[in-house]
């Protein structure tokens, strides 16, 4: 916020936002990493908002899984914005991209460590309102026609889910999590329990693009610049995700109807994400339709609902921020190189790039789960407790989805790296390599963020036993809430549970 508000009185002076803009991350992404390695040694830290006492007034709570989301926002965070300093035109750079970008990035940290549902609630606006008009930005015509999709259907979420907060304040005099996730249990009505808990995961679904309520993603995503669209990506259906999975890990715990609920959404998020990706010809749409399909898989968790699951479903969480930005930066170099996304139009980037192509190649391979890479061990999580749950149907989707992923990235990496490029059409102008023409500083500053984020990737794939146990001491601190209700409310709380 402190970033967004100096920027606003930087409006016009470009290179000073860029500098800016790119010290504050580094300096975010340090707090982030202070932050994390505190929760993860002293246990969850609280904070009461104007010393309100819990659960009066709104309490702000960082445990492993909020600082760990923190962290890998922090990281892409960093690496947008310096892609930014040459991938974001100086139009647009007038129009206060830098400040909405930081006002957006306060939304995210905002929602990952509220402890108050109404204060995540207005931490979402703060989100929706930063990235309408970041994906407004430039006001070109399918700009404007994707960015009324996006806002029509997160608003209707919005308002779905403040009707969930009313009624859940009704229901239990709280808004409070740690406090609500004692009141829900005791409600006998546990009708009108889970049809809240239904309000609540339509709400968050249509935010996190879970089947049948993603259409709105794949018709706004490829429009804005790839430094947006790597934010959108990345970033923003995650943090539906997450409130997901705090709001049925402690408030509403799932029983066997809504465990198959799960599932079912799964299956068909997976299925439908993956069969819309096969007949794209545009890059970045297909990108679109590959965040829903991998969407799946983090829902599976919720699903199956194991400590294993719920393991597994976390790092691929953490995996899929990191490979969906880096995926959309990767995108903009080709587009500046090529001028098109139109795959067919594309081709021999691997003969003028080789090196650049290597690293998109791992780029590519991490989001496809090419062992030892950072997509395929969050699957044998799923896979293992699919097998124990005998969800096979669950398994086999999850199957398909893999295969379907590494088919289309085969196809594209084929189309746009090995093969020639096509002869123009007669009426068709010559395209001039914008990334040649980049003075090399720029040049760096557009491939370090692809880099950075590689080798993130990377240090996920080959140091999966470490992300592993983070990702499983989360789960087990999902599946045992006492610790976050005591941290909030104090051991009064846990003798009336």
């Amino acid at each position: 916020m402190a970033t967004a508000i100096v920027l606003m009185f930087l409006w016009k002076r470009i290179t000073a936002q860029r500098i800016i803009s790119v010290i504050s991350n580094i300096v975010i992404l340090i707090v982030g990493i202070l932050l994390f390695m505190q929760t993860w040694k002293t246990g969850i830290i609280t904070m009461q908002a104007g010393n309100w006492p819990a659960p009066f007034g709104i309490t702000f709570v960082a445990d492993v899984f909020s600082s760990t989301m923190v962290l890998f926002t922090s990281i892409s965070a960093l690496a947008v914005s310096i892609y930014s300093t040459v991938g974001i035109n100086r139009a647009r750079m007038k129009y206060g991209y830098f400040p909405i970008f930081h006002f957006l990035f306060m939304g995210l940290n905002g929602a990952f460590l509220t402890g108050d549902v109404f204060n995540l609630y207005v931490w979402f606006e703060i989100v929706i309102i930063s990235s309408f008009v970041l994906m407004t930005l430039g006001g070109k015509k399918p700009q404007m026609e994707s960015a009324i999709k996006y806002v029509a259907m997160n608003m209707l979420a919005s308002v779905i889910f403040l009707t969930a907060i009313a009624i859940l304040y009704g229901l239990t005099g709280s808004l409070n999590m740690a406090d609500l996730s004692i009141k829900i249990a005791q409600i006998e009505n546990r009708g009108l329990v889970n049809i809240t808990g239904l309000l609540f995961f339509i709400g968050f679904g249509i935010k996190s693009a879970v089947f049948p309520l993603y259409y709105w993603l794949p018709s706004s995503y490829h429009t804005p610049p790839s430094a947006i669209a790597a934010i959108f990506g990345g970033l923003l259906t995650k943090v539906g995700i997450y409130a997901l999975f705090r709001f049925f890990t402690l408030i509403f715990i799932p029983n066997e109807f809504i465990t198959t609920a799960f599932s079912l959404i799964a299956v068909a998020t997976l299925i439908t994400g993956a069969l819309g990706s096969i007949i794209k010809r545009d890059m970045r749409r297909m990108f679109s339709y590959l965040i829903v399909c991998h969407i799946g898989f983090m829902i599976a968790g919720l699903g199956l609902f194991t400590e294993v699951a719920l393991a597994g479903a976390l790092f691929y969480l953490f995996h899929d921020i990191i490979v969906k930005t880096n995926l959309f930066l990767v995108s903009g170099i080709i587009y500046r190189i090529k001028g098109t996304m139109n795959m067919p139009k594309l081709g021999g980037l691997y003969a003028e790039y080789p090196k650049l192509s290597l690293i998109m190649a791992i780029v590519f391979f991490s989001l496809v789960g090419i062992p030892p890479l950072s997509g395929f061990w969050p699957k044998i999580n799923l896979f293992q407790a699919g097998f124990f749950g005998g969800n096979y149907l669950l398994i086999v989707a999850m199957i398909i989805a893999s295969f379907v992923t590494l088919y289309v990235i085969a196809k594209m990496w084929t189309e746009a790296f090995w093969k020639t490029a096509p002869p123009l059409d007669p009426d068709e102008k010559a395209y001039i390599d914008g990334f040649t023409v980049l003075r090399p500083f720029s040049k760096l500053l557009l491939v370090f963020p692809v880099v950075m984020l590689m080798m993130v990737s990377l240090y996920i794939g080959f140091g999966a036993e470490n992300i592993m146990v983070i990702s499983k001491h989360i789960a087990a601190q999902m599946m045992d809430t006492s610790p976050y209700i005591k941290a909030v409310l104090g051991n009064e709380a846990l003798n009336i549970q």
